[in-house]
């Protein structure tokens, strides 16, 4: 059975045995593509307005792309300019006690979900988690007053009125090989990249997703900003020197083997998270889980006696269980001034 990280491999670097399959797969893609343009155009005739703007913030592949960074940024943004966001998400993999689910930085991520919950930890915004997108945005409105609302991913849940979208494109693997599900990772066609208000690429633009879109998109730079233990989401240690070098940690963690560094994830692109790791000069064994994978101890039982190293987005599943020597990286997103100027254009023009 091919799994999940083999399929990714061969939408975006190629793999013999798809182009096998292609006879049979094109036609189902081809099919995905009507179904989806069809749905867009139906859903979006129902549309309900809401009485504040909404944004999408979404992507038209599979995989990780970024949007949880540029996201939290946004939202910081539009505190410090006097705006009260809030954020709906579909709480990918998590099961609430009820619906709307508001999510605090208290909240288990079994109960809100991974991207949800370290986005009410580092924005101490509202966040609504909801099936339903559009009754988790009323929600907002009316629970919390929020004067816009940011949508995590949702760009192809029409059924909620926006007013602003934002494409987030992964630089590297761009939309791989260019064909909708099953036969590449397309939700939508390309063609998509010219229809939203605006392409954000995780990387450098290439001149594919440059011709594709129809305003110029900005390069958005993941940058690491700073680490911290697993065991205390909220406590931050500088990049440099590494803190589980420091003296004071080591006598604290006396048991620790310090020799051995493991890597772990459960996001949609392992492989930028620990070419990461390695630009810091560091040497790992790495382990890689299905994205939005609940973590339990018994998984993670194989590093406890080394240092384990994982992303913002993993530590959050994993402090209930954590130990001393589990330290997460929390990277924050770096845009352009153009597009901070494109956001507050929006904004003013939304409140005329």
């Amino acid at each position: 059975m091919i799994d999940q990280q083999s399929w990714l491999k061969a939408w975006y670097e190629g793999r013999w045995w798809l182009w096998v399959l292609l006879p049979v797969l094109l036609p189902l893609s081809w099919l995905f593509s009507a179904l989806a343009a069809s749905r867009r155009q139906t859903l979006s005739t129902q549309a309900k307005p809401l009485s504040v703007p909404v944004i999408v913030v979404g992507n038209i592949a599979i995989g990780g792309t970024g949007k949880t960074p540029l996201l939290i940024s946004m939202v910081k943004h539009l505190q410090q300019k006097g705006y009260k966001p809030g954020v709906i998400s579909r709480g990918y993999g998590a099961e609430a006690p009820h619906y709307p689910y508001s999510v605090t930085p208290q909240s288990p991520a079994e109960h809100g979900g991974d991207e949800p919950l370290l986005i009410a930890m580092e924005t101490a915004c509202p966040v609504v988690v909801d099936a339903n997108r559009v009754q988790a945005a009323e929600h907002l409105i009316s629970e919390f007053e929020c004067d816009v609302i940011l949508s995590d991913d949702g760009l192809q849940h029409y059924k909620l009125s926006r007013q602003f979208e934002i494409c987030v494109v992964d630089g590297a693997r761009g939309v791989g090989n260019g064909f909708c599900l099953p036969a590449g990772p397309l939700r939508e066609p390309s063609s998509r990249l010219a229809q939203v208000d605006c392409v954000v690429v995780n990387g450098e633009v290439s001149d594919a997703i440059a011709q594709q879109a129809t305003t110029e998109p900005f390069a958005m730079q993941l940058k690491p900003a700073y680490w911290g233990q697993v065991v205390e989401p909220l406590s931050q240690y500088d990049l440099q020197p590494l803190p589980w070098d420091d003296e004071a940690i080591i006598r604290s963690n006396a048991k620790t083997n310090t020799n051995e560094l493991e890597a772990v994830t459960g996001i949609g692109n392992p492989e930028r998270f620990f070419n990461t790791l390695s630009n810091f000069g560091l040497m790992f064994n790495t382990r890689v889980f299905p994205d939005h994978y609940q973590f339990c101890a018994e998984d993670l039982i194989y590093a406890e006696n080394n240092v384990l190293l994982m992303t913002a987005k993993d530590a959050v599943k994993c402090k209930s269980f954590a130990k001393s020597n589990w330290w997460y990286l929390s990277v924050q997103a770096k845009l352009p001034q153009g597009f901070w100027q494109s956001l507050e254009s929006f904004m003013e023009n939304s409140n005329e």
